[in-house]
């Protein structure tokens, strides 16, 4: 508000609020890196890092959050040179301005060994480093995933091994960032994309070589419990023979460059070559030898005793079954004979009940001729009665003109 003068007045804590926007509307002081020595370090039980980095001339006072500083590789302490990376605002409360950091790196080479060694410490006693968490190699991988600069030299190095050595295999190229802030979380990306997916049998990350400072990524605790947690075999390439990683100590194999890591990952597609060729000129030859010891036995067998023995065995078997064959022959014959015999028998005692042969004789067979019940008896039949009268060759009606009459009267 204005005063009796006519002149703009602030309570403090509106100037507090209008320095802060000033603070966080300014494109430097959004994001801006420091290097100072640490001094007042303060860890309190809820994460949060409380310190103040100073120089010679100056001291600016900073805070670090739970989530950002549960990234660091290395334990923060009192007299330790730094380069912190945050924003800066004003905190209302103090009326002092902070610097908020979301990332520390140690200032120097001497300060980047201290951090990794005592990540490596601190991995090794939580046995991310144990032998017995090591995946074992696909021996013949179909698809093997890069996670590595697609633009540098160590990427062509690995397709042109893996090209010589194991054409079969198709390679999966996943794009990271290999130096520099956010390289560690590109490089997870890709090996949680691998895992995911379970796209490939192996995956090799890596790049060529450097200083410390360009190889520093692969030394972040993030990228380790990636590689920890991965179900996929990983090998890691991490710049020259002489370079060690975290990334190196965590994977299941170690390579001492990116193109022994291709190499590490395939067999050599011509030692397979040859192997097989050995393989088969070894078993003509097996089969060879086997065959002219078989052909030199039965050359043996067929100009000795043995044979001999052997076709006179065949030929008396052979006797044998003639004779078997001929007395079989016989027996049959002499069996269908007396069934022939027999079978005419019945024959003609079918014929001989046969009414047909009967009636051949000039018998003939009488039925009523309403009924059509046969007439067995003349007693059977009355004056009048229409009767049919059956001969060989077809049948009559009659009528009966006379009654029945005894034989002795």
């Amino acid at each position: 508000m204005n005063d009796a003068h006519g002149q703009l007045t602030l309570t403090v804590s509106q100037l507090n609020d209008y320095v802060t926007r000033l603070l966080d509307t300014d494109e430097l002081l959004r994001s801006v890196y420091v290097r100072g020595e640490i001094s007042n370090f303060k860890y309190y039980s809820s994460g949060h890092l409380y310190f103040s980095l100073k120089d010679s001339d100056g001291v600016v006072s900073s805070v670090m959050f739970r989530s950002y500083a549960q990234r660091l590789t290395f334990s923060l302490k009192d007299g330790m040179k730094v380069v912190a990376r945050g924003r800066v605002s004003l905190y209302g409360k103090s009326g002092q301005y902070q610097l908020y950091v979301d990332d520390i790196i140690p200032d120097g080479v001497g300060a980047l060994h201290l951090a990794y060694e005592q990540l490596k410490q601190r991995l090794y006693a939580s046995g991310y480093f144990d032998q017995a968490h090591k995946k074992a190699l696909p021996k013949y991988p179909g698809r093997i995933g890069i996670v590595t600069s697609p633009s540098g030299a160590a990427v062509r190095d690995m397709i042109n091994v893996l090209g010589r050595r194991f054409p079969l295999a198709e390679i999966v190229i996943y794009p990271s960032q290999v130096q520099g802030n956010g390289a560690a979380k590109q490089i997870s990306d890709g090996i949680s994309y691998f895992n995911d997916t379970q796209s490939v049998d192996v995956i090799i990350i890596g790049r060529g070589g450097g200083s410390i400072e360009d190889l520093w990524e692969f030394n972040s605790e993030y990228l380790a419990k990636t590689i920890y947690s991965c179900t996929i075999p990983i090998i890691s390439a991490v710049g020259h023979e002489t370079d060690f990683t975290i990334s190196d100590f965590v994977s299941d194999v170690r390579a001492p460059t990116p193109s022994a890591a291709a190499e590490l990952a395939v067999p050599d597609f011509r030692e397979i070559q040859a192997q097989l060729d050995s393989l088969k000129i070894g078993m003509r030859s097996t089969l060879q030898r086997h065959f002219d010891l078989l052909r030199s036995k039965i050359k043996l067998l067929s100009e000795g005793r043995g044979m001999n023995l052997l076709v006179h065995s065949m030929n008396a078997r052979r006797i044998t079954i003639d004779n078997f064959s001929a007395r079989l022959g016989n027996a049959i014959a002499s069996t269908l004979d007396r069934k022939r015999i027999s079978l005419k028998a019945s024959v003609d005692k079918l014929n001989a009940l046969n009414p047909l042969s009967v009636m051949s004789r000039g018998f003939a067979t009488v039925t009523d001729k309403k009924s059509g019940d046969r007439i067995m008896s003349a007693t059977a039949l009355q004056k009048g009665a229409l009767i049919n009268v059956t001969f060989k060759d077809g049948n009559i009606g009659a009528i009966v003109v006379s009654e029945y009459q005894p034989d002795n009267e």
